[in-house]
């Protein structure tokens, strides 16, 4: 039998790669994790981690602002007019003090360079080559560059690999991308006193969601001095004493200080040399069965870089998946793809969702029935001043679950119960019959149960059983 170095080597150490590497590890197995940049990868140290510490900073500054008198800028205060060296603070920490306990029965390679296979059992670091009996690709992806005429004259262009690197809030922002970065750091920066400007060619922010999704969050970004537009080609790109002018095939031309690229991600495997290993991929991604296993069955590739979920979190789930699967016979081992996978996009309004969109059920042909139960018309969601959104389901009549949209307070917390539902296929009765705790914003999802209730009794021959049974 051939021996090798580690029973499992992972390429990067992002979410995906993280799981693969500290469960390996506590499963006994022996496992070497490359990185060429920092533990945690995009996620911690330049996505979902330090974004949300910026927007909660935004977040405090436009509620004191809101509602006081003064602002929290005139008064000087560091961490509001310069949040960065603060958010960096705190990734800081978390890498040295909470992940380094994690990985303590790890061998890390770390900031030696780019991993590139040798063979399809031999990778290579700097000047090491290690062998391993199963290597997991888990490298993510990077920001696109789309083919923007003069998008290369302009200096200094922000991504969210440098954006958290600043040294101060911008006077104003160009952002190209609608989507969740886009939107996110649109009204982070907005609140944070940097005027915004979103430029995009799709038709409503959030493309990725239902229509309705992004036409709430728009509506906010209006109130709060946010300017978006939709629909719209990038004709020009340049620089003009000191600021960047952007020219729409449209004829409107618009101007701020900094630019924010937001145009969606690519797969980082151009310095793999996959080839070496035999490894099939394309511009877009590591095709993978499954069992997130490549056409060379003990190389898997886990997370972004296969392209089927960009989502921290279904980096994770993958990379539990993909280590369950190598423990497990062939009958017993576990499809990545049959699992739900909620998102929520955390601007406030926070936008969430699960399962099918509509357009995925009139696509597919499928009826369904939209039952809403708004923050609008619920007390505690009054009371508390956060009557924007709603929860939304889509179901068959007699309550099958196909899809689930949450916008407003309490929306990332409340669609996992709605993947819940969906995944172990519980229908909206056993929702409205589970207990919520009240006056919780999880209640209006208990609310949806009702409401399909009432909808239901009204249907003729519901009422004729009723009238029935009451004889």
């Amino acid at each position: 039998m051939e021996k090798y170095d580690y029973d499992i080597l992972t390429i990067g150490v992002g979410p995906a790669g993280m799981v693969v590497s500290a469960m390996g590890a506590e499963m006994g197995l022996n496992v070497c994790a490359i990185e060429k940049n920092k533990t945690g990868g995009e996620c911690m140290n330049v996505g979902c981690i330090p974004s949300k510490a910026l927007l909660r900073m935004a977040k405090t500054r436009h509620a004191v602002t809101k509602f006081a008198d003064f602002d929290l800028a005139e008064m000087a205060l560091p961490a509001v007019n310069n949040p960065f060296p603060h958010i960096r603070e705190k990734l800081s920490f978390i890498n040295d003090q909470k992940y380094a306990v994690k990985f303590a029965k790890v061998d890390q390679i770390l900031r030696q360079g780019a991993a590139s296979f040798v063979d399809s059992h031999t990778v290579a670091v700097g000047d090491r080559q290690i062998t391993a009996k199963r290597i997991f690709i888990c490298t993510g992806t990077k920001p696109s560059k789309p083919p923007i005429p003069g998008l290369d004259s302009i200096d200094n262009i922000l991504t969210n690999e440098n954006l958290f690197d600043l040294e101060g809030i911008p006077e104003s922002m160009l952002i190209i991308g609608g989507g969740a970065i886009g939107t996110e750091m649109a009204q982070a920066f907005s609140r944070l006193g940097c005027k915004t400007t979103i430029v995009q060619m799709d038709p409503h922010l959030l493309p990725f969601a239902d229509k309705f999704a992004g036409e709430t969050l728009e509506e906010v970004f209006k109130k709060e001095g946010i300017e978006v537009y939709n629909s719209r080609s990038i004709s020009q790109l340049e620089s003009k004493d000191g600021r960047v002018v952007l020219t729409t095939k449209e004829g409107e031309t618009l101007e701020a200080e900094r630019l924010l690229m937001a145009t969606g991600r690519v797969p980082v495997v151009d310095q793999l040399k996959l080839e070496n290993a035999g490894v099939n991929y394309t511009p877009k991604g590591i095709p993978v069965n499954g069992n997130l296993q490549t056409n060379v069955s003990h190389i898997y590739a886990v997370g972004d870089c296969n392209s089927n979920y960009l989502f921290s979190h279904a980096a994770m789930h993958q990379g539990m998946i993909a280590l369950m699967n190598i423990m497990r016979p062939w009958p017993f081992k576990k499809d990545f793809r049959k699992y739900v996978v909620p998102w929520t996009v955390f601007t406030e309004p926070q936008v969430s969702s699960v399962g099918m969109q509509e357009s995925d059920l009139i696509k597919a042909g499928i009826k369904y029935d939209v039952i809403e139960a708004k923050h609008g018309d619920y007390g505690a969601a009054i009371a508390e001043q956060v009557t924007i959104g709603s929860v939304r389901v889509l179901a068959s009549k007699m309550g099958k679950i196909y899809g689930a949209s949450v916008i407003g307070e309490g929306s990332a917390e409340m669609i996992n119960e709605w993947g819940l539902a969906i995944q172990k296929k519980i229908r909206l009765a056993d929702i409205m019959l589970l207990q919520h705790s009240f006056p919780s914003m999880s209640f209006m999802n208990k609310s949806i149960g009702e409401n399909w209730m009432m909808n239901m009794l009204k249907v003729s021959w519901m009422k004729k059983m009723m009238g029935f049974m009451m004889r």
